[in-house]
């Protein structure tokens, strides 16, 4: 079986389709799946789509001297990755990568929607000021309107980065389409593609919200 499926229709998006995460997916929707174990289930399925969104970081050769001789192996070259969750529910995504990738920088965005204009404002905003050498992941669980992750690929941009990746665990195929609309040079990892957005912008059939299941603020 394959592990990333791509979707014509949505060129910049990719799906991870491994059976672990599928399983996982399916526990992470149950409306009666605790707190704790949502908080599990997020941090296990961005670790194993962390995977697929680290297969083409840049490598460079270097000695190793094991207890028999000495050989070559080879190494991550470059400046270190950044992840940069989408304040609040990104978080939640952030500690399972770090176990993968421990040498990995955090950066924060935190956004809000202006009430009179209904556009994403970022709050805050921080990451390793030399952004131009550097790839990011950007992480929110969902991808819903595509409003917020739009706007937060623009500040990352402005500060001067250049090589951005988006991971999310449910996507939606409108926020797919404003996300590459705005960005066509971000490509999608996520962990499932759901059918549509309802009339108040929820992901259907989704997951609820991730913020509130995450923090218990449900």
């Amino acid at each position: 079986m394959s592990v990333a499926v791509t979707h014509p229709d949505l060129p910049t998006l990719t799906v991870v389709d491994h059976p672990l995460v599928r399983h996982k997916m399916t526990l992470l929707r149950d409306r009666e799946t605790s707190t704790k174990t949502f908080k599990e289930l997020v941090d296990e399925i961005a670790m194993l789509m962390a995977y697929e969104a680290t297969t083409d970081l840049a490598l460079e050769e270097v000695p190793v001297d094991t207890p028999l001789e000495s050989t070559h192996g080879w190494a991550v070259s470059g400046k270190k990755l950044v992840l940069v969750p989408i304040l609040r529910a990104g978080l939640g995504m952030v500690e399972g990568i770090l176990r993968l990738i421990p040498s990995a920088r955090v950066g924060h965005i935190g956004l809000y929607r202006d009430h009179d204009t209904l556009e994403p404002v970022d709050y805050y905003f921080k990451v390793p000021g030399d952004a131009e050498a550097r790839d990011f992941l950007l992480l929110d669980p969902m991808l819903a309107t595509g409003g917020s992750a739009a706007a937060a690929v623009t500040s990352l941009k402005r500060a001067g980065a250049h090589r951005i990746r988006l991971l999310c665990l449910v996507a939606a195929p409108e926020g797919v389409r404003r996300l590459a609309d705005a960005h066509p040079d971000v490509s999608v990892l996520s962990a499932a593609l759901d059918r549509e957005l309802n009339e108040s912008g929820y992901i259907l059939p989704g997951l609820g919200d991730a913020g509130d299941r995450l923090f218990g603020t449900r």
